[in-house]
């Protein structure tokens, strides 16, 4: 890979990438000059492409040239589409070792009761339904005023709201992900304890999470029960502070970083982003896997056209077949609602310089390194296996990041090249920017710059172990920028499927 004005990434590739704008007449690699001014990030030909052959970048076809395409000429929407079929897998590098002191080293965290551990002390607010939503937020208002500031040891009250729980049906699988995730974040590891309130006639009633290890007790009721609104805040009071005398003095301790999951997030990506922060997040999670950490990829609509990488990794058959059936679901289902997985990059992706899904999908890819693929996952399913493993979602940032929460996630690493704005309790979001323009414009929501990358200053291996650094100061207490800003309380979005009754 060049680190000059257009970064070429495979010998296979038949376009250039801009690194910073490049000017009309600019001499690209392969010797022809750029026949216009090309924006950062954007492609551009450096052979001839002729009308219907494919356009290769990452070493793969992101898509098909429209018409016959000249050296210089800058490829984007007007001569670019998505139909293009796989090519050949190029094997990839070998996953970073972790050295014997990244194996040995320790985050300092949570230690819960069942064994698993977190990286926060937070109390969730849970609602079960819709109509408790209000209420769960005023008792986590109220909380957060009076008895925060007796617990120093309690990060915060965090309201667990939704639109869902009734107007749906009892069974189904539009039911069984919302209790799946609502069951998730009450046994979450980065909450100390939690509350579930509801109203009482919904459909997605409190006695389907059990009485042991989600809402055991007196913690969970129903407004209606408790006899209004003010009247819960009052009964949910008393609650709270029965959790705080139990949890708001625990102390940190030493836990191995085997025991930290990573959720992998992208979003308002850019042309950079499969060049320098995707790449680099793969280079942290990679050595996170050789010391038994877990990071978990997703977003299913955005690995679309790339899936047959991660497949060739798979530690087994049935792995590889489990995700090659996840993207046959999606092909029915996006067909089912006269919807194309190709409408996925958002305008913002578009000026960015990304065309194509494909193209997407293959920078996308880039978070989970070059480690082997250890297992699928459902939507919010809990994440028991090590290394890196996939869980079905949608693209959707939110929807992603809280099924990825549900099924374990202690920390979320979250790329992006235009300037997505993210946090998600319980669990601290790290933001990583793709280019140095988006790192100085938004320092204040951004906690890492791989605009470092493209300009030659760092290697991608030597940003993957600072990114590995800091997930394990994050992991133990440190904040994060969006945590600063207070990002968190409004992120929780379970994936709506079923019909609204």
């Amino acid at each position: 890979m060049s680190l000059a004005q257009a970064i070429v990434l495979s010998p296979k590739d038949n376009v250039a990438v801009a690194n910073g704008r490049i000017e009309a007449g600019t001499v690209l690699p392969g010797g022809a000059a750029a026949l216009s001014a090309i924006d950062s990030g954007h492609k551009v030909a450096i052979g001839p492409i002729a009308k219907g052959e494919a356009v290769v970048k990452y070493a793969q076809a992101i898509g098909r040239a429209t018409e016959d395409i000249a050296p210089g000429t800058h490829i984007h929407s007007h001569n670019l589409v998505f139909e293009s079929g796989r090519m050949p897998v190029v094997p990839p590098s070998t996953p970073a070792e972790a050295s014997a002191e990244d194996r040995a080293r320790t985050f300092m965290g949570y230690r819960r009761a069942d064994g698993r551990a977190g990286t926060r002390n937070f109390v969730g607010i849970i609602a079960s339904v819709n109509c408790s939503t209000t209420v769960c937020r005023s008792i986590a208002e109220r909380a957060n005023r009076e008895l925060l500031p007796q617990y120093s040891g309690i990060d915060g009250f965090v309201p667990i709201v939704h639109d869902q729980g009734c107007g749906m049906s009892g069974t189904g699988e539009g039911m069984q992900i919302l209790h799946r995730t609502l069951a998730g974040y009450a046994r979450h590891p980065n909450f100390g304890g939690i509350l579930m309130v509801g109203l009482g006639c919904e459909v997605n009633q409190l006695t389907l999470y059990g009485q042991k290890g989600i809402a055991a007790g007196k913690r969970h009721f129903n407004i209606q029960e408790a006899g209004g609104s003010r009247k819960s805040v009052e009964k949910a009071m008393d609650v709270l502070r029965e959790i705080c005398d139990e949890v708001g003095n625990l102390q940190r301790e030493p836990i191995p970083v085997s025991e930290i999951v990573v959720g992998l997030q992208c979003g308002g990506s850019d042309g950079m982003s499969g060049i320098t922060a995707n790449p680099a997040l793969g280079a942290a999670v990679d050595i996170l896997a050789a010391s038994g950490g877990t990071g978990i990829l997703s977003e299913t609509t955005e690995i679309y056209g790339a899936e047959h990488l991660l497949a060739s990794r798979a530690t087994s058959p049935e792995v590889a077949e489990k995700l090659d059936g996840l993207i046959k679901w999606w092909e029915a289902h996006v067909q089912k609602h006269g919807a194309s997985i190709d409408n996925n990059p958002s305008p913002g992706n578009k000026r960015g310089g990304l065309t194509t899904i494909l193209e997407k999908s293959l920078g996308a890819v880039a978070k989970g390194g070059s480690t082997p693929l250890t297992a699928v996952y459902h939507y919010a399913e809990k994440v028991t296996s090590p290394g890196l493993v996939f869980m079905d979602t949608p693209g959707y940032d939110p929807v992603s990041a809280t099924g990825q929460v549900a099924g374990g996630a202690n920390i979320i690493v979250f790329t992006t090249g235009r300037g997505s704005c993210f946090g998600c309790h319980p669990t601290p979001s790290i933001k990583v920017a793709s280019n140095s323009t988006l790192y100085n414009a938004m320092e204040e929501d951004m906690d890492v710059n791989c605009g470092v990358i493209a300009s030659g200053d760092k290697t991608i291996d030597q940003m993957g172990h600072e990114i590995f650094n800091l997930i394990v100061d994050i992991a133990s207490g440190r904040k994060t920028k969006s945590e600063e800003f207070g990002y968190g309380d409004n992120e929780f979005v379970p994936w709506h499927l079923g019909a609204t009754l």
